[in-house]
């Protein structure tokens, strides 16, 4: 790895304790600020994805035992500048990228290095390429909330590539309906996929609730080793409605505090729950939708040469 995870083996094990050893524990889905701005219509142009701090963000995980810690922003790797001397911090990401049906992914990549991140940015547009660059250099990828809305619209021939390339899915997302998450471990099973977990909090009070854990891991290679051998465990909680208004109000406070130009439309927070609710019932209706559909079929592995026809002659 590079200079975000670990300096030396020695002073590793001054920093990760006898007890995270024998279970080394990571949030693989956490935000800050970095990720940018709300992408809901009119919000977007002054409310935040996240107002979590990157340094409030690493003491939360460490204070709930986690091993090592990573920050996945959306498109952008920016937290690192306020974590890059953590011995126990690595470098990650969530990419939103393209896929051949014309569809948007979230795709979470782990211990990567700031090159790794110019090339991915490069490549999010064209996923075969991405694909490519990523098994190259050995890169750990994950889809993440794969029966989720989020993204936009999913097509069936999605999930055909997410049979053939998908490193790994994230089978629970502290964010996602139970029943999503169960889908999606199904799924994960059924692809012959690993399975991984992030609480994909955009607030504090999430954050380490929903992780991954791997025994006998000493490092973050040793981890994502341990991981791609299919000793990780899912481990904390599921998303709820309740947790999803209660963040929506947070964010809504931490935007007063930033802009308080923004208290004029405070009036309006009533109705936030209403807001999450319909969220909250797309949300389960895109997966019964799609784990109904995605369980009917009979997935095929997507080719390369499906895209074109002289592929294999090339």
């Amino acid at each position: 790895m590079d200079t975000f995870t670990h300096i030396s083996q020695p002073l590793h094990g001054l920093f990760i304790s006898p007890r995270d050893n024998l279970l080394m524990r990571c949030d693989l889905h956490v935000h800050t600020k970095a990720s940018g701005m709300c992408n809901t219509a009119f919000v977007r142009n002054f409310c935040r994805e996240s107002y979590n701090d990157a340094e409030a963000v690493y003491d939360r995980c460490k204070r709930l035992g986690m091993s090592v810690v990573t920050v996945t922003d959306h498109d952008s790797i920016d937290a690192a500048e306020f974590l890059r001397d953590r011995p126990d911090f690595f470098l990650s990401e969530e990419v939103t990228c393209s896929l051949p049906s014309g569809t948007e992914l979230h795709l979470g990549v782990y211990g990567i290095t700031e090159r790794d991140h110019i090339e991915i940015q490069k490549r999010r547009a064209d996923f075969i390429s991405l694909l490519m660059y990523l098994t190259e250099r050995k890169i750990f990828y994950s889809v993440n909330h794969v029966f989720s809305g989020l993204t936009g619209r999913r097509k069936l021939e999605d999930f055909e590539w997410f049979a053939s390339y998908a490193l790994a899915l994230e089978t629970r997302n502290g964010q996602m309906w139970f029943r999503a998450n169960e889908e999606a471990e199904r799924l994960a099973l059924s692809y012959g996929k690993i399975g991984i977990a992030g609480s994909d909090s955009h607030t504090l009070a999430g954050i380490a609730r929903t992780y991954t854990e791997v025994p006998g891991a000493r490092t973050v290679e040793e981890f994502f080793a341990g991981l791609r051998a299919r000793r990780g465990r899912i481990r904390g909680d599921h998303g709820s409605l309740a947790k999803i208004t209660a963040d929506v109000f947070r964010i809504t406070g931490s935007l007063f505090q930033e802009k308080p130009w923004t208290i004029a439309m405070s009036p309006l927070a009533v109705l936030l729950p209403a807001v999450t609710v319909g969220h909250w019932f797309n949300e389960i209706r895109f997966c019964k939708i799609w784990a109904k559909k995605v369980n009917a079929s009979e997935t095929a592995p997507r080719l390369l040469w499906d895209l074109d026809a002289n592929f294999r002659e090339a």
